[in-house]
C-alpha cells in the first residue's frame, strides 16, 4: 500500500485473493484487471484509490471486504457479479461519483453504512430473485420490506413516504439525503436507527408516530432546517447527539414516557429556547444531562 505513483496494474491468474490493504491509498491508480482466479477482495483493498473510475469484478469473487472501495470518489460504475455473497461494512462509503448500483440475487448480506456519503447515488436496484433484499423505486429494503436499509443520497425527490410495511428505519438509512424536505413515517415503524436522518439538512418537517419506541444516537444530527418536532408518548429512549446541530429547532416536546436521554442530545441547537417535558423535575435530573449542552434553554415540566 501507499504506492502513490502506481497508475495501472495487471494481476496474474495465479492470484486467488486480494488481501487486506493491498492497494491502500494508491491514489494515482486508474485501472486494474482482476483475473477470474480471485475469489475474495479484502478489507481496505482499494481504500482511497481516488483516481479509479471503474473496475470489473470477475464472476469468481464471492466476498468484498469492509471498506474495500472506501473513498474511491472517482468511481462512476461497478459491476457486482452473481458470485458475490457478502458485501462488507462501508464498502462504497464516500464513492461520491457512483450513480447507480445493482445487487445480484446471490448477495445474502450487506454491511453497515455500505453506501454512506454516496452523494450522487440515485438508485440501488436489486435482482428480483434475491432472497434477502429488494428495492422499491431504487430504495433498498429487506426482502420482507420491514427494514428500510438505504435511501440513496443522490435521489432528487423533495418528499418521501416510507412504505407502510416498514417497521424499522435502519442505521444511516437517510444519511445526507439533502434534497428531502419532508418524510412521512407510517404507524408501522417502531424504531429509528442510529444516524437515520443524519445530515438531512433540508428536512423541514417529520412526524414521529405513536408506534416508535426508540430514537437512535445521532438520529437527527445536523438536520439544520428542522424547526419543530413532537416526540410521542410511546418513545422511551433518545440516543446520544440525537438532535445536535439542529440549528432551526426552537422547541421540543418530550413525553414522561422517556426514561433515558443520551449525552449531548440537544448540543449546539442554537435556536432552541424551550424543552417541554411532561414528567417531573426529578425525572429530568435523573437523565444527568450536563447543563452546558443545553445552555440557555428553559425546561418546562409537566407539559
Amino acid at each position: 500500500h501507499y504506492c502513490r505513483s502506481l497508475t495501472s496494474i495487471e494481476i496474474p491468474d495465479s492470484v486467488t485473493s486480494i488481501s487486506d490493504d493491498a492497494f491502500y491509498y494508491c491514489d494515482s491508480l486508474e485501472s486494474i484487471e482482476i483475473p477470474d482466479s480471485v475469489t475474495s477482495i479484502g478489507d481496505y483493498a482499494f481504500f482511497r484509490c481516488y483516481s479509479l473510475t471503474s473496475i470489473e469484478i470477475p464472476d469468481s469473487v464471492t466476498s468484498i471486504g469492509d471498506d474495500a472501495f472506501y473513498y474511491c470518489d472517482s468511481l462512476e460504475s461497478i459491476n457486482i457479479p452473481d458470485s458475490v455473497i457478502s458485501i462488507g461494512d462501508r464498502v462504497f462509503s464516500y464513492c461520491e461519483s457512483l450513480k447507480s448500483i445493482e445487487i445480484p440475487d446471490s448477495v445474502t448480506s450487506i454491511g453497515d453504512d455500505a453506501f454512506s456519503y454516496c452523494d450522487s447515488l440515485e438508485s440501488i436496484d436489486v435482482d428480483s430473485d434475491n432472497k434477502y433484499y429488494c428495492d422499491k423505486a431504487g430504495v433498498l429494503l429487506s426482502k420482507d420490506k420491514k427494514i428500510l436499509v438505504c435511501y440513496p443520497a443522490g435521489k432528487t425527490d423533495t418528499e418521501y413516504a416510507i412504505p407502510a410495511s416498514v417497521t424499522s428505519i435502519g442505521d444511516a438509512a437517510f444519511l445526507c439525503c439533502t434534497s428531502l424536505t419532508s418524510i412521512e413515517i407510517p404507524d408501522s415503524v417502531t424504531s429509528i436507527g442510529d444516524y437515520a436522518f443524519f445530515g438531512c439538512s433540508s428536512l423541514e418537517s417529520i412526524e414521529i408516530p405513536d408506534s416508535v419506541t426508540s430514537i437512535g444516537y445521532y438520529a437527527f444530527f445536523d438536520c439544520s432546517s428542522l424547526a419543530s418536532i413532537n416526540i410521542p408518548d410511546s418513545v422511551t429512549s433518545i440516543g446520544d447527539y440525537a438532535f445536535s446541530n439542529c440549528d432551526a429547532l426552537t422547541s421540543i416536546d418530550i413525553p414522561a414516557s422517556v426514561t433515558s436521554i443520551g449525552d449531548s442530545a440537544f448540543y449546539n441547537c442554537d435556536s432552541l429556547e424551550t424543552i417541554n417535558f411532561a414528567g417531573t423535575e426529578e425525572q429530568w435530573e435523573a437523565f444527568g444531562i450536563d447543563a452546558d449542552t443545553i445552555y440557555g434553554v428553559t425546561v418546562i415540566f409537566g407539559k
